[in-house]
């Protein structure tokens, strides 16, 4: 009996053993794979509030200076109608005309997602801020900005020919309004309503909250603009489409390609209230501003030598108005509207003189 027992021992102690040595010859479970940190979040679309606002100003001018009917009963509707028109300063307006650019090419979808592909990689969205801060044209380069580029083009263009076509109705009404005796009495204060003139001239306009805060939320692709069509959709290669704004093929005028530069930029998330300084250097375009200046500088030369109202009605229809029209056609590389000729004047008929039939001189009598 004990012998039984202590063989069942050594039986139980060889099979620990065994077990052991089992265990000690099995493949050990592999480590668990290293946590893998997920790569940062792109930086989040940013556009400064002062863009905005820009933008905002120029919006609300354009609007409030369309809207300048071209019915006048008295010489105070044509005052304030002058005061209305002469508020924009040039330089702001042209920089609030190339903000609105940006918040309108962040509106196209395709061209912000090409954008953003580049905003994943810190370095390589470093370089791309580099290359468009160097060369503006270099947000041409980018998937969907001829769909941006049209979305801007056709945009501020029916805005300038909205403000041309009321410019050339009061115009008119500058020859209309002579039929009443009023309008050719002499301006009362003609010095002082021209140095208000250059005064709000050299004064930035002021945006509308309610309007900022439909364009910053437009820039970071909340509810959009109303987008306007082309105003001859047939017209050019890209007419517009079923889904929207039509392609523009390049080249592109400097405030549409700034206005990209702008956009891109803000995909980027480098156009903030901190980088303010630089985005307005990339704004900037000098050789634009010149057709404003020169609206202006007519404005002051018509002001300072219309006496009736009816030229100041002039002055108004023509100078600021159509003018300013103009430059922001131009500026937005669009065709200016059709003018046809002049018809030529009648010629006057031309009567042949008969010849003068000398008579001969009368004989001496002898």
């Amino acid at each position: 009996m004990l012998s039984t027992t202590r063989t069942r021992a050594a039986l139980t102690a060889l099979a620990v053993v065994a077990a052991t040595l089992l265990a000690s010859c099995e493949t050990p479970p592999p480590p668990p794979p290293p946590v893998v940190a997920a790569p940062p979040a792109p930086p989040p679309i940013t556009l400064s509030s002062s863009i905005v606002e820009k933008a905002s100003a120029f919006r609300g001018y354009m609007r409030r200076a369309g809207a300048i009917g071209a019915t006048f009963e008295n010489p105070d509707q044509i005052q304030a109608s002058l005061k209305v028109g002469v508020g924009y300063e040039p330089k702001q307006f042209l920089s609030g005309a190339t903000a609105y650019a940006a918040v309108l090419a962040l509106q196209d979808p395709t061209f912000v997602a090409s954008v953003r592909t580049f905003a994943v990689d810190p370095a390589q969205r470093q370089q791309v801020i580099n290359q468009l801060v160097a060369d503006p044209a270099y947000a041409v380069g980018f998937k969907g900005s001829d769909t941006a580029a049209g979305r801007i083009i056709d945009t501020l263009n029916a805005d300038g020919v909205k403000l041309y076509a009321a410019g050339k109705a009061v115009k008119q009404a500058a020859y209309d309004v002579q039929r009443s005796k009023w309008s050719s009495l002499p301006v009362l204060d003609r010095d002082g309503r021209l140095a208000y003139a250059k005064t709000m001239s050299a004064t930035p306009g002021l945006a509308d909250s309610a309007d900022m805060a439909a364009l910053q939320q437009a820039s970071m692709g909340g509810a959009p603009l109303v987008y306007a069509p082309p105003v001859d959709p047939a017209a050019g290669p890209g007419a517009l489409t079923a889904s929207g704004p039509r392609s523009a093929p390049p080249p592109y005028k400097p405030l549409v390609i700034r206005g990209l530069a702008v956009a891109a930029l803000a995909a980027l998330g480098y156009a903030g209230d901190d980088k303010l300084p630089l985005i307005e250097a990339v704004m900037a375009e000098p050789a634009s501003a010149m057709c404003l200046n020169m609206a202006k500088l007519n404005l002051y030369q018509c002001l300072a030598v219309a006496k009736p109202h009816y030229e100041d009605v002039f002055c108004l229809g023509q100078h600021i108005m159509i003018d300013t029209g103009m430059c922001v056609i131009k500026a937005s590389g669009a065709q200016l509207p059709y003018e046809p000729p002049p018809p030529p004047k009648p010629t006057p008929a031309v009567t042949k003189k008969k010849p003068l039939v000398k008579k001969a001189p009368a004989k001496k009598k002898s």
